[in-house]
Order: structure tokens, then C-alpha cells, then sequence
């Protein structure tokens, strides 16, 4: 029997088989998000032409769904902190698996609003709950990479969606890319409720009366030997999302929430506008879904690299610079000509940027807030850069409405990325330096 603490026995000991499925399972959701969120985008040329709608109109059917993850960031995410990391992704999946069948019986814009709305609040509480579940169970040498494998599994998604998206949309309607999504949000809930089991720093935090029992259940699954009682109780305070703001919180918080808004209204522009800007040129719908994978292909490579380059460099420098780079990128590709390989050479360089950027953030907010408020802490966050996330599309939308220039449009947008970009350069505290070197037994 070991009597050291179970939450730092994972932090400390090389990750085991099981530790690295549970992130992979995290790194699968963070993907069915990613296909998720931008399944309005790939339908948007034919939902547009079916229905008679404006760059104005899909530009609000875009937001709609923001606004459920603004809702599900603020008001689910936290329960994560309360009622356990698993069973509020168990929730989310729900959530999101009804918005997305229920998005392909839509037969106007009412009705996918509101289905988009309850996609949303699935996708903005499973964010929070998947970025502190795979923290909790990497150990303190891999959590960065880790992390970024969770981050990158969005645009993941992204680039296989689009794919699907791209074969689905050349044979039947925009309605097919939600069924589509539904389904696959069907398989995933079943492979979470069989395998991925509840954080055991959380259970450890928690300390509920069956906690020994579920953590011990756990240890078994991992072929660990179990523990005879609870490690000595901290002192646990009632969580409120007010202890984000505490003394030694409130500027890191007021910091990252600004950045993570500036940079998710350049974010949503971008990933929302990509695919109607390639058809606006003159291409087909599948292939701006093409175009789209292209950014995601970028964002893959670029996620993985931050991650990697996190290890041995400060993230304030590296995320600072990404967003930077992603402001000059956008700009660029509003100033790209209709051809197709440059196209897809350009928004393949502004996803490197726009998701290395996105993995900088969430493996600060790993570091910025403790366990006890991690979910929710990351929950605001994201819960208020949804808000400039809304805001993306739709004053993009308005923007080309009014007629302004397509180069006009992006160096406006692009102004988001490059306040983030500063906004991040102001935060202080050793947690964005680089980590320390692991020990050389490995790790």
C-alpha cells in the first residue's frame, strides 16, 4: 500500500498507457469540437443559396452558435469544479450530439439558430472540462505538449471534417454535414462513458465520501497499487468564479480574458468567412471546404510545434509572437488573388499562426489557474472571448455588406491578433517562463 499523494504520483511518475489514452479520448473531443463548430461554416455557401441569405444573415447564423458557447463557458464549465470533470463532458456530448442531428431538420433560420445555440452550450462546457482533464492526467513533464496534442485536436478536426464535408457536399446538401456530425458525436460519447474515468486530482481536491474508493478503482485500471486513506486535506473553499479575481489573480485574469477576446474575434472571422470567401471568388462550395483544410493542415503543424518549442522557451514570447504572426497572415490572405494554389499556400500559413496561437492560450490557462478554479477560470476565459468571437463574423459580414474591400476587411480583422499578441506581452509571473528541464532518470 502507498500512501503518497495519488494526484502527485501522476504528476511526477512517467505517464503510463493509461494516462496517454485518456489525453488521446481528450484530444478526439477537442476534434469532434473543432468539426463541430466549423460544420456551419462548411455548409454556409449552400445554406445560403438555398435560403436566399446575405454575407449579413450567415454571418449572425455563424454567431448564434457562439452565443451557446459563451452560455456553456460561463455557466457549465464551472460545474466542472463542482460535480466532476467526466460527468460534464458526458453532458456536453449530449448536448451537442441533439444540436447537430437536430441542425440537419432545420428548415429555416429560426430553427438552425436555436439548434446551433444548444450545439454551442455543449462545445463551450466541454473546452474548459477536456483542457483541465488532460492536465490533470499528464504528468508535470508532458502537461505543455500535452495540452497542445488537446488544443490541436481542433483543427484536427477541422481538416478531417472539411474533408468529409468536401466528399459529402459534392454528392448530397449541407444538411448531410450535421448528420454527419451527429454521428460521429454518437460513437465518441459511448468510447467517454467506457473509458475515460473521472480526474484523480479532482477527486483528490473533492475529497466526496466515495473518493478513496473511485481513486482506487482507477489505480486498479492502471495496474497501480492502491491507496488506504486520503493524503492530509487542504483547505478547501467554496468555488466561485469571483476567486478568479482574487489578489494574486486578478490582473492574469483581466490579461488573458482581453487577449483571448481580441484574438478569438480575429479567430472566428477567419475559420466563419474562409470557406464563402474561396466560393465568393469563383469556386465551388467543396472547394472552399477544401481551402478550409488546408488551415487546418497548418494548424496542426503549427500547434504541435508551440507545444514542442514550450518545453524549452517561455510561452509569453511564443504566443505573443504567434498572434502577431497571425495578424500579418490574415492580412495577407485578404489580399490573395483567386488562385487556388496560392490560396491554399496562404491559409495554410495563417492556420500555423492562428492555432499556435490558440495552443499558447490553452496551456496558459493551465498555468494561470489552480485547480480548485482551473474549469471555471478557463471556463471565463473562454466564456468571454466567445463574445469577441460573435463579434468576428458578424461585423466581418457587415463589413463586406457596406462594401468595404476584401484587403480592407482582413487588415480590420486582423487588428485583434495583434492587440492579443500585446495584451499577452503584458502578463507577468514565473508560470509563463519556460519549465524546468525534467530529471534525468526521463520522465
Amino acid at each position: 500500500m502507498t500512501q503518497l499523494d495519488p494526484s502527485l504520483q501522476l504528476r511526477r511518475e512517467p505517464m503510463s498507457s493509461f494516462q496517454i489514452v485518456a489525453v488521446a479520448i481528450c484530444v478526439a473531443l477537442n476534434a469532434l469540437d473543432g468539426f463541430d463548430i466549423l460544420a456551419i461554416t462548411f455548409a454556409g455557401p449552400g445554406i445560403m443559396r438555398e435560403w436566399g441569405l446575405g454575407p449579413g444573415g450567415l454571418g449572425i447564423v455563424i454567431s448564434t452558435g457562439l452565443v451557446g458557447m459563451s452560455v456553456g463557458s460561463l455557466a457549465i464549465a464551472p460545474l466542472a469544479d463542482t460535480r466532476g470533470r467526466r460527468p460534464i463532458i458526458l453532458l456536453c456530448l449530449i448536448l451537442m450530439t441533439l444540436g447537430m442531428l437536430f441542425s440537419a431538420t432545420a428548415n429555416n433560420v429560426v430553427a438552425l439558430s436555436i439548434w446551433r445555440v444548444i450545439t454551442g452550450l455543449g462545445i463551450g462546457g466541454m473546452l474548459a472540462s477536456i483542457n483541465a482533464m488532460v492536465a490533470e492526467y499528464a504528468n508535470d513533464a508532458r502537461r505543455d505538449f500535452c495540452v497542445s496534442l488537446m488544443t490541436i485536436g481542433y483543427p484536427l478536426g477541422g481538416m478531417l471534417g472539411g474533408m468529409a464535408a468536401a466528399a459529402l457536399l459534392a454528392h448530397f446538401d449541407w444538411r448531410s454535414v450535421f448528420i454527419f456530425g451527429g454521428v460521429v458525436s454518437i460513437g465518441i460519447l459511448a468510447v467517454v462513458w467506457w473509458r475515460l474515468p473521472e480526474s484523480i486530482e479532482f477527486l483528490v481536491w473533492k475529497r466526496s465520501p466515495d473518493a478513496l474508493n473511485q481513486i482506487n478503482v482507477i489505480f486498479r485500471r492502471m495496474d497501480r497499487a492502491p491507496i488506504t486513506q486520503m493524503p492530509a486535506a487542504a483547505r478547501r473553499e467554496r468555488v466561485s468564479v469571483w476567486q478568479a479575481f482574487d489578489s494574486t489573480l486578478a490582473a492574469r485574469t483581466v490579461l488573458i480574458c482581453a487577449a483571448y477576446f481580441l484574438y478569438m474575434m480575429t479567430c472566428y472571422y477567419a475559420l466563419g468567412w474562409i470557406p464563402s470567401i474561396v466560393a465568393a471568388l469563383g469556386f465551388t462550395p467543396s472547394i472552399g471546404a477544401e481551402v478550409s483544410v488546408w488551415t487546418n493542415l497548418g494548424g496542426i503543424i503549427g500547434g504541435m510545434l508551440l507545444g514542442y518549442l514550450a518545453r524549452h522557451i517561455g510561452l509569453k514570447p511564443l504566443a505573443s509572437g504567434a498572434m502577431i504572426a497571425t495578424a500579418l497572415a490574415l492580412m495577407l490572405f485578404g489580399r490573395t488573388q483567386p488562385d487556388l494554389m496560392l490560396l491554399k499556400a496562404v491559409a495554410f500559413v495563417l492556420g500555423f499562426f492562428l492555432y499556435s496561437s490558440a495552443v499558447g492560450f490553452y496551456a496558459m490557462f493551465v498555468r494561470v489557474f489552480p485547480t480548485h478554479v482551473r474549469a471555471t477560470g478557463t471556463g471565463l476565459a473562454i466564456g468571454l472571448g466567445r463574445f469577441g468571437g460573435m463579434l468576428g463574423p458578424v461585423l466581418g459580414g457587415w463589413l463586406m455588406a457596406e462594401g468595404t474591400s476584401r484587403p480592407s476587411v482582413a487588415a480590420i480583422m486582423a487588428l485583434g491578433a495583434a492587440l492579443a499578441g500585446l495584451a499577452i506581452w503584458l502578463l507577468q509571473g514565473s508560470m509563463l517562463a519556460a519549465p524546468a528541464r525534467p530529471a534525468p532518470q526521463g520522465s
